[in-house]
C-alpha cells in the first residue's frame, strides 16, 4: 500500500497561463517562474498515482494572497474530492496573513477539507510572530480534527526556489505553544528531528508532529530515513513525494538503499498516514 501524503494540483487556468498570477503572487512567481516547474491538474496526478500505483493522495493548496485566487484553488481541490472521495484528500489553503485567510480555511475544513497546508512563507522570515500568526488556523484545525502542514527547511543548506526563511527554532517554538495541533512538517521538518535527541521534552513536544519526505531525493542521501526513524521513530514519518516535483519511484529506490526494514516501509508508504487521516481501504 502507498499513500502519498504530499502533492500539488493547480487550478486549469493557473496551469494553462501561469505568467497570468505572478505579478499579485510574487511566492507562486518565486516556486514557478521557471517554465520547468510542471504545474498539473487532477486528472493528471490520478494517471502519475495509478502508473505508481499509489492509492491515495493528500493533494495540497498554496499560500495564495488574494481571496479569488485561494479560494478558486480551494474549490478545485474540494471539487477532486468529490469526484474521487477515496483517492484524493484535500487540504486547503491561504496566506494567514491577508484578508479573508482564516474564513476560507473554516470554509473548506467545514466542507470536507481532511487538512490545512502547505503552508508556507517563501519571502521574509515569520520567525518572530509565527506563533501568533499560526494560532487561528491551528484552533481551527483542532476543532475539525484535521493535520496543519507547514512548510519546513533548512537554513542552512543550498540556496533554491522555495526555500523557507523562518528559523526552525521559531517552528519548535509554535509546536510548544500550540500542543493540541497534529503537525506535519513537510521536507523532514529541516533539521527539526535532530530535536528529538533532546532528552526530556522532545518526546513531549513531537507528540503530535510528522514529517513528510517530500524532496528528499533532492536536499539528503537515503541515510535519513534510518536517522530521522531512530530519532523520532518511523511512526512519524510520512511518504510525500511531492509530485509533480519527483516521481514515487525516486523515492523507492532511495528506501532499498536505506536499507530499511518491509514493516518500517509499510509504516512510512501508507500505514502511517492511513492512520492519522482515518483512511481505510
Amino acid at each position: 500500500m502507498i499513500l502519498d501524503a504530499h502533492t500539488h494540483i493547480f487550478p486549469e487556468e493557473v496551469c494553462r497561463r501561469r505568467e497570468d498570477f505572478f505579478a499579485e503572487e510574487p511566492a507562486f512567481r518565486l516556486l514557478y517562474e521557471n517554465p520547468q516547474a510542471k504545474l498539473i491538474g487532477p486528472e493528471e496526478l490520478l494517471q502519475a498515482m495509478d502508473e505508481a500505483g499509489v492509492e491515495a493522495a493528500v493533494v495540497l493548496g498554496f499560500p495564495w494572497r488574494q481571496e479569488r485566487h485561494f479560494r478558486r484553488h480551494n474549490e478545485v481541490l474540494l471539487e477532486a474530492m468529490r469526484r474521487w472521495p477515496r483517492r484524493l484528500l484535500g487540504f486547503c489553503a491561504a496566506h494567514p496573513l491577508f484578508p479573508g485567510a482564516l474564513r476560507e480555511v473554516e470554509r473548506c475544513l467545514a466542507a470536507g477539507a481532511r487538512g490545512v497546508g502547505e503552508l508556507a512563507f517563501y519571502l521574509k522570515d515569520r520567525g518572530e510572530g509565527l506563533t501568533s500568526l499560526l494560532a487561528p488556523v491551528a484552533e481551527l484545525c483542532q476543532h475539525y480534527g484535521v493535520p496543519l502542514m507547514l512548510h519546513a527547511t533548512d537554513r542552512a543548506g543550498p540556496e533554491y526556489p522555495g526555500r523557507s526563511l523562518t528559523p526552525l527554532a521559531a517552528i519548535y517554538r509554535a509546536i510548544k505553544a500550540l500542543p493540541e495541533t497534529t503537525w506535519i512538517l513537510a521536507h523532514w521538518g529541516g533539521r527539526l528531528p535532530f530535536y528529538g535527541l533532546l532528552k526530556k521534552e522532545a518526546a513531549e513536544a513531537f507528540k503530535n508532529v510528522y514529517f513528510d519526505t517530500a524532496a528528499s531525493p533532492y536536499i539528503y542521501r537515503p541515510l535519513i530515513y534510518r536517522v530521522v526513524a531512530e530519532m523520532v521513530g518511523p511512526e512519524k514519518i510520512l511518504f510525500g513525494s511531492d509530485y509533480p516535483l519527483l516521481p514515487v519511484s525516486r523515492y523507492l529506490q532511495e528506501m532499498a538503499e536505506a536499507q530499511l526494514s518491509e514493516d518500517v516501509k509499510e509504516l512510512i508508504l501508507g500505514k502511517n498516514l492511513a492512520q492519522l487521516l482515518g483512511w481505510k481501504q
